[in-house]
Parts: structure tokens; sequence; C-alpha cells
């Protein structure tokens, strides 16, 4: 087993540690989302933690690592007599992104459940992870039937296997432990809640604090053993202090002046449920008990805000996640009154020291984790230089963005999971049944039953059992929604300037790219005006990079429709290589105007006629406007072999108030 990175040699990132150090403190904090860009330590954190963690009592030879103080009477391997048990290890347990769900899960031998009434069960990584932590790397990119299985565990903290009425129920208490680049997409809101912490991370600017990053980590790969021997001691003091914590915390006490800063805390800054609080005050009392305090402060409702909220106020994925620290600290100073009870003395400790700091203040070079509440726009997002074009003009922001009409790929596809197209899935509603490929995962009852049904008699069958071969298995075949890649094209000329409609147009781009977020799609940008068209942004699962180009783009110039074309083509033909189930759609947004260079609008036909030939889905948004139109743009989509709609008809609204119009007007003729 190799020897992992030493937790305490990890340079900075005081909020990351501190959040990590509180659940091991107390799990029943909720776990903590670490989110910042590659390369900042959040795995080797992650998977250095497991080496502070007090060992587990846990019931010899359970599969399922029940407490031998209190085994779970429904436990597959039980029920277990009363022992004193063994002390293990705490477990990290690794979720990979294309794990199955089976294998997190666990698995039923199908087979043998149907002919022998057998119930053979083999535990996923959910059993492992019970009574540990569960850790998820690019968290975001995992699929949503198993961030579905993840939202049961979680919520109830059992897992549940179900095939056909057999059923095999285990507990499944973990800490859930995930990292992200949001560069590659956000999580759904239901997962985002489970987490209790969040945590920003980003890499120093400091050249000291760089250097000495490069030197710890060229000496553990020289020799891990000698580099952890040498932080053996530091290791040794964090262990010890946590598991003082841990004795410490039942006797913390969470006054009535803190429960009320908490609750307003929450309340100003309009979080959602109930959770939010909770999650607040068990966080502040673990940071008491870290400090080695028994009460706790407004310093840890403080700190305890900056950790548990960030992630729950948001309202929209263009949202810049963290917190107003002027409104926080207003709120907190407003219901600061006396407490009557007392108000003791921190005491010599106070200050707490190590990893994180005492009270749970970051340190302050701590850098961007809690207190960066500003949007900071990456290098390159969207602030590359433009060309010169004639009559260019600076970038305008969208307008208000509104629910769409949905925009789907016709067919029936066999994508990556998502919400937005039909396609062939593993969940979903059952269409028919097929043999299987591999092994058995999601089993037709009928028609298994029906192939085997003929046989019977040769097979000899003389009980009421059914005589079944792996032959006669078959597996349901489902239908489900797929993700898409949505590439936007968009026309910012001067004839989309001339009109002031860009701010319209941007508006109508805004609400697309919020349905993608919502489908789980990929998304692409690319722009045409002057002399050229260019991929402002590559396809990726991250809306809000996309959303960050189409704010600043600037408008001006010629319409170079062709070119924007052929460079849609492009990027669909190197996307197809890399992932050639993900079927595309291209939106183009245009008035369907083409000029500069010979041939414009020939040109612009031939490329369009490219799609065509390849069969991709197409919709062209027109944005003409005025009492005299030209129709170019239904032409254009003519060409597409796809559909035309105009920005009034790409709203929901608009198709639910046509439905009642047609209604109204069938009633009075009645």
């Amino acid at each position: 087993m190799s020897t992992p990175f030493p937790f305490t040699a990890v340079v900075g990132q005081d909020d990351l540690r501190l959040a990590l150090l509180l659940n091991a403190v107390s799990p029943a904090v909720g776990g903590v989302l670490i989110r910042g860009e590659k390369g900042t330590a959040k795995s080797t954190a992650v998977r250095a933690l497991s080496a502070l963690l007090p060992e587990v009592a846990v019931v010899p030879g359970c599969r399922f690592s029940c407490d031998p103080a209190a085994p779970d009477p429904a436990c597959p391997d039980g029920p277990h007599e009363a022992s004193e048990g063994t002390l293990r290890p705490a477990r990290i347990v690794e979720l990979p992104v294309g794990a199955s769900e089976d294998r997190l899960v666990g698995a039923l031998d199908i087979e043998r459940a149907l002919a022998e009434g057998v119930k053979t069960f083999e535990p996923g990584l959910l059993a492992e992870a019970n009574r540990g932590i569960l850790y998820v790397d690019e968290v975001n990119l995992l699929h949503d039937h198993l961030i579905d299985v993840l939202l049961d565990a979680a919520a109830m903290g059992a897992s549940y296997v179900e095939r056909e009425g057999v059923s095999v129920r285990h507990a499944a208490r973990f800490l859930l432990v995930g990292t992200m680049n949001p560069e590659e997409g956000e999580l759904r809101p239901q997962l985002l809640d489970r987490f209790g912490l969040t945590v920003e991370v980003a890499a120093s600017r400091d050249p000291d604090t760089r250097v000495e990053v490069v030197k710890r980590r060229l000496a553990y790969d020289a020799d891990p053993a000698a580099f952890a021997a040498q932080w053996a001691e530091e290791e040794a003091a964090v262990r010890q202090r946590i598991a003082a914590a841990r004795e410490l915390l039942p006797q913390v006490r969470l006054s009535d002046r803190a429960l009320k800063q908490i609750a307003a805390t929450c309340a100003a800054f309009e979080v959602d449920g109930m959770r939010a609080d909770i999650v607040m005050a068990r966080t502040a009392t673990a940071l008491a008990a870290w400090a080695g305090r028994t009460e706790v402060l407004a310093e840890d409702v403080r700190q305890a805000a900056l950790l548990a909220l960030p992630h729950r106020r948001r309202r929209n994925p263009f949202d810049a996640p963290g917190l107003d620290e002027d409104k926080l600290d207003e709120t907190l100073e407003q219901f600061s009154g006396d407490d009557p009870e007392s108000d003791p003395d921190p005491g010599p400790d106070g200050d707490g020291g190590g990893p994180g700091g005492g009270g749970g203040q970051p340190a302050p070079d701590a850098g961007p984790q809690g207190g960066d509440t500003g949007a900071r726009p990456a290098e390159g997002d969207g602030g590359q230089p433009q060309p010169a074009g004639a009559g260019e003009q600076s970038a305008v922001r969208a307008g208000e963005p509104f629910r769409t009409r949905v925009l789907s790929v016709p067919g029936v596809g066999e994508g990556a999971a998502g919400r937005r197209s039909r396609a062939r899935t593993e969940s979903g509603r059952t269409t028919g049944a097929r043999r299987p490929q591999g092994s058995l995962t999601k089993l037709h009852l009928a028609a298994t039953v029906q192939a085997a049904a003929p046989y019977q008699r040769a097979r000899g069958r003389s009980g009421p059992g059914l005589v079944l071969r792996r032959d006669d298995l078959r597996q349901a075949a489902k239908e489900g929604r797929e993700s898409n890649l949505v590439l936007f094209v968009v026309d910012a000329s001067g004839s989309m300037a001339a009109r002031q409609r860009m701010s319209a147009v941007k508006g109508a781009v805004l609400s697309l790219l919020l349905d993608a977020y919502q489908r789980r799609d990929k998304v692409g940008l690319v722009t045409f005006r002057g002399s050229g068209a260019e991929v402002a942004l590559p396809p990726t699962s991250s809306v809000d990079a996309a959303a960050a180009r189409l704010e600043s783009l600037p408008t001006g110039g010629r319409t170079p429709l062709a070119a924007g074309l052929l460079k849609a083509h492009e990027v669909l033909r190197v996307e197809r290589l890399r992932d050639p189930a993900r079927r595309p759609l291209v939106v183009v947004v245009t008035d369907g105007r083409a000029t500069g260079g010979p041939e414009p609008v020939a040109l612009a036909s031939r490329a369009a006629g490219l799609f065509a030939a390849e069969g991709v889905a197409s919709v062209v948004v027109d944005c003409e406007s005025g009492p005299v139109r030209l129709g170019l743009a239904g032409r254009l989509a003519a060409d597409l072999g796809g559909e035309a709609v105009t920005l009034d008809e790409l709203r929901a609204d608009a198709i639910a108030g046509l439905v009642r119009d047609v209604q109204g007007a069938g009633r009075r003729a009645a």
C-alpha cells in the first residue's frame, strides 16, 4: 500500500483543511464539497484525511461494518450477537465517475434468486463506505442515476437493492466528500444541498508559497516513507487534537444568542429550507470543540456561515458563489445582544493553533475561500481582443432570461443520461426486452418466463419451481432521456447590432443556456462577425463559462454567415471523434443575412447543406424584426434541414398562450 501524502504537509488551503477537520470532529456536519481549479491539492487533502481519523469498532466478519455496540438488526450478514468487536482503520472509499449502479449499491445473483430462491448479494461501494468516507472526485460529472442513488442513501442512511420483488437493505451512513472543477459544470441543487460545507480553493499567487509546494511535492515523490516520517509528529498532534475535540463535543453549549444569530443569518441570505440552520449549528459547535472551548462564540457562527451557506444561497447557475461579508457582519452585529447567562473567557487555548486556526477564523492569507464574493472572470473568459470591424460596438448586457420551449434531437439515441432527447438508457420506462449483453442488470421478468416456459417439460420440471437456464434471461430495454451537445452559432455582426436587438438576442441565448444547464447538456459557442468566425467556447459542461463569454461578446462588422457555419461544422467533426454517442443540436441565432466576400448567400447555403447531408438536428432562432421581413432565416433553416423559430416563439409561455387562444376561439365558435 502506497504512503499517502501527509495532511499536515499540505501548504496553505486553510479553509479546505478546516472543513475536513470539522467533519472529522463531528461527522454530523454532513460532508464537504471542494470547488476549485485543477492542481490545488483537493484530492491530496481528502485522501490524507483518513490517516487522521480514529479507528472504527466493527463486528468481526461483517461486510457492512456494523457497530458492535448497536448492530443493525436488518444487516444482511446478521443477526449479530453482542460482542466487543474489533478495531480497524477508518475507510475512505472512492466512487469513480464511470461506475455502474450495481457497483455502487451492490448486485443480486438474479439467476439463483429466480431458480433457487436464494438471495446472494454482493455488497457495493455504499456498503464499504458505511461508517466511513465516500469520496467522489469530479462529483459534478457523476451520472444522474448515480446521483439519485446517493441522494436516497444520504437521506435515509440506508441502501435498498430491488430486483423484481427480491430486496436487500443495509445501513449506508457515510461522510460524503466531493471535489469538482466548476469549469466542467455545476451540480444539481438537490445533491449540492446534501453537502454540509463547501470551500473554494485556488492556487496561491505568492512565489514563496508556490516554491514551498514544489519542494514538498518533489521530496515526497523522491521518498514517500521518509517524507511521511518527517511529518509524523505533526500528524500525531492533529490526530490527538481530533480525538480530544470529539470527547469535548457533547459538552459544547450552543446559547440562545448563537442560535438567533444562526437563524437570522440564514433568513438574511434567503436559503431554502431548514437544513442550513442545522448544519450551521453543528458546524459552530464543532468549531468551538476544535478550539478547545465549551461555548460557541460569534466568531464560530461567522465562520460556520462562510462554510455552510455559499452553496445554498445561489438562485441560478450564473450567479457567483460566495457571501456578502459586510451583510453577514451586519446581521451578526444586529443579533449580538448580551446573553444574560454567560459570556465566558475563551481561555489560553482560545486561539486554537494548528490547521485552520482556533475559532475557525481564516488566516489573513487564506486566499479566496469564504470571503471572495465577486465573480472574477478567468483569463481569457471573453476578454480576448477582438479584431476591429466596421461599426463595432461594445458589448451590451443580456436581456432578462425566460423559460424556453423544449428543443430536442429527433429519433432515439444512446448518449449520456440527461433530460433532453429520447434515448436507450439504463433507467427509464421499459419498452421491451432483449438478450443481455454481458452481466444482467435489469431483468424483464415476463419475457424471461415466456422464454423458459416452452422447455419446462423437456427440462424435467416436476415441482412448482421454474427450471431456468442462462439463455432464458432477458434484459429489460428501457427508454429515458439523454443529454446532447448544444452548439450555439451566434451572429454578432453589425446587422444584429444596428437595430439594438443584441440585448434581446443575448437574453434568448442565456435562456437557452439555462435550459441546457437544467438538462445536463454540454454546450459550445461559435460567433461570427467582421471577417470570420471563432470558437468562443469549445464544447464543455460549464454553462457558466458560456454565459461569461456571451456577456462580453461585442458586435459589429460584416456578416460572414458561411464562416460561422463552417466553423461549427468543424467543431462537431472534432467532438464526434471524442464523444461519438453524444448527438448534437445546432442552434443558429441570426437574422439570416450574409455579407462579405463573393456570393455570400450561395456560400452560406452550401455550408448549411453540409449539416443537412449529415442529418444534424438544427434550429434557427430568427432575430429579424420590423414591419418588413425578408424571411432569410427561414431559408437558412430549410437549407440546414431544420426548423426556424422567432424570438417570441422561443418562449414556452408563448406556446401555452397560443393553445389558450385556440381553445378560446373554439369555445366562442361553439
